[in-house]
């Protein structure tokens, strides 16, 4: 939670971070910031208490919102994912990426986790929920038609979504880089007396034997060389001699922005998957052997508590790669410790004054 309220800070308070694609970050952590508020208390206190006493329209209310918070948590990602592979397949999607455009993107968002969360409410419940909470049990409907339906909306499609977005994204940025590195360096040997055939032959030349020297002048294989070309090919050797280590560091400052992307993206993708697929595996399963199959309480409280867990690791890893996100956050902690010290210094100076 408190990961969730800096986020929204930052952004609400920070200028250079209220931009359009902030407010795909700033309605996550709204969602996620309301797992915190609504759904985790009371899912504590259920826990402990080991039954449900709160009676049946505070369970409905609970269980809608438990399922309209992590569907929203959820389908924030995937709009985040298809943002940023329209940014990077799409030079001009910058330009007419649009606050009504994000905007629609975040209704649309909350509508359909409202419409998943909601469907219970209306009726889609299975015969034995009324049984169930008279036992002091509060879940979500087991109906095998709704959880299908809830569980492929609001985790397996999205996984889907997300998987495939990002293997594009990561392939997309691959080629840029590479394809950038091969301009650089096609340009870099091209400048001055260094030409392509020369690098070819500079390489071609590294990999057969040296060639033997008479006392009448330098040969190859045989051949006798002239001074002119003799000069030049050194020359050009030295050059390329110059040239090469520079663009094998360039080289390798590539090959490092290419590995931090994937593990950026594995990050993204790899938290997401730990958090919420062994959940969804049992949300399918248990209604489909209710009996045949005994689920351990302790291990459904695990697998849920471990998707909560998602929202708050969604504000650390979406910002903790951004520099503009982790100086406001600074300055936001450093602000408030400077406020305290005043006011600690001012209090001190009027207790010495009136001492």
């Amino acid at each position: 939670p408190p990961g969730n309220v800096f986020v929204i800070a930052a952004i609400l308070l920070e200028r250079n971070l209220q931009s359009v694609a902030n407010y795909l970050i700033l309605s996550l952590a709204v969602a996620d910031l309301l797992v915190a508020a609504l759904v985790m208390p009371l899912g504590a206190v259920y826990e402990v208490s080991k039954e449900w006493t709160l009676g049946p329209e505070l369970c409905d209310m609970w269980t809608a919102s438990d399922v309209l918070c992590c569907t929203a948590s959820i389908l924030h990602l995937v709009a985040i994912a298809l943002d940023r592979f329209w940014a990077v397949t799409n030079v001009d999607y910058i330009h007419h990426r649009s606050p009504r455009r994000v905007g629609g993107m975040i209704a649309a968002i909350w509508i359909v986790s409202f419409l998943v969360s909601a469907a219970p409410m209306m009726g889609w419940k299975d015969p034995e929920w009324h049984d169930r909470l008279a036992e002091k049990m509060c879940i979500i409907s087991q109906d095998v038609g709704y959880q299908i339906f809830a569980t492929i909306t609001s985790f397996y499609l999205p996984l889907l979504v997300i998987l495939i977005l990002y293997w594009r994204v990561y392939q997309t940025a691959r080629k840029r880089i590479r394809r950038k590195f091969g301009t650089n360096a096609q340009s870099a040997l091209c400048r001055g007396p260094i030409t392509i055939s020369e690098t070819t032959t500079f390489a071609r030349m590294a990999t057969q034997p040296s060639p033997e020297k008479t006392s009448n002048g330098s040969t190859l294989n045989g051949h006798p060389m002239d001074a002119s070309r003799e000069d030049s090919t050194s020359g050009s050797q030295a050059a390329i001699t110059h040239v090469l280590p520079r663009q094998l560091r360039r080289r390798e400052g590539e090959l490092r922005k290419e590995r931090k992307a994937a593990k950026t993206l594995a990050i993204i993708t790899g938290a997401f998957v730990m958090c919420w697929l062994p959940f969804f595996i049992l949300a399918v399963l248990m209604p489909l052997c209710p009996l045949t199959c005994n689920f351990n309480p302790y291990l459904i409280a695990t697998f849920l508590w471990l998707g909560y867990f998602n929202s708050t690791l969604n504000p650390i890893i979406y910002t903790v790669f951004s520099p503009e996100f982790r100086n406001a956050f600074k300055r936001i902690l450093c602000g408030r410790k400077r406020t305290l010290q005043r006011q600690t210094t001012r209090f001190a100076a009027v207790r010495f004054t009136r001492s």
